[in-house]
């Protein structure tokens, strides 16, 4: 599903270069739910953001779906973008003046389905996350934790291969957290691929696979329990 070698980003300023991503190598199988750590500063962003077609890299390879990403223009990357990945941030991203209902309507309308098409997809994420009975609601009539139900429903709407979550749970309290976790889980026991970025060692054990990250470089962790402090910091 992913394939990074050797993955090489600079940011340039007047005065400083900065080395986010050094040598990166990562590979993801379809189906895996993989949880990347490390401390503040470590590449665990700027390698999501490249992950998800956010953002370029000056050297190395990233395969996504068996597509070589650098080749491709803006165009392209927008459109292999909307068509693979779903996305969950750590804050919702939800528009507040809209409905449930309308927030997640919003990308597929850019994707080009028919009213028909976007009404089922909608119906049928929504109740996947156990809220279709308020999709007439604003954001601001639920809590925290339903939210982040209302931003997964809007990034499962568009059937993603896979989704990347940027802190899902880091706005939520740690029932609120448990509850977006067990949703995490049965998403990727149905199929999809799910990269999280982390800093919580409870939530990456929770995770099939955990990743460490840090000065840009990768390495397997394979027992959660070791990981270093600087994660949770």
């Amino acid at each position: 599903m992913l394939s990074m070698n050797n993955v090489k980003k600079i940011f340039r300023t007047d005065l400083v270069e900065t080395h986010a991503l050094n040598d990166f190598n990562l590979q993801v199988d379809e189906g895996e739910f993989v949880a990347v750590t490390g401390p503040s500063g470590s590449g665990k962003t700027t390698f999501l953001n490249i992950a998800g077609l956010l953002e370029t890299f000056e050297s190395g390879t990233y395969m996504l779906d068996g597509k070589d990403v650098s080749k491709l223009n803006d165009n392209q990357r927008s459109v292999l973008r909307n068509q693979k990945i779903g996305f969950i941030f750590q804050s919702f991203n939800l528009i507040p003046d809209l409905s449930l209902f309308d927030n997640v309507d919003v990308p597929l309308r850019y994707r080009g389905f028919n009213a028909a098409e976007r009404k089922q997809r909608i119906e049928q994420s929504l109740e996947m996350v156990g809220l279709a009975n308020r999709m007439k609601h604003l954001p601001s009539q639920l809590s925290g934790g339903q939210q982040q139900r209302v931003a997964i429903a809007r990034a499962l709407a568009g059937e993603p291969r896979f989704l990347l979550a940027d802190e899902p749970t880091g706005n939520l309290d740690t029932k609120m957290a448990h509850s977006v976790m067990e949703l995490l889980q049965e998403i990727n026991q149905k199929g999809t691929t799910i990269v999280m970025v982390t800093h919580d060692a409870t939530l990456a054990a929770q995770a099939a696979r955990n990743i460490y990250v840090r000065d840009g470089r990768v390495s397997e962790l394979h027992d959660v329990s070791a990981m270093p402090e600087a994660v949770n910091s």
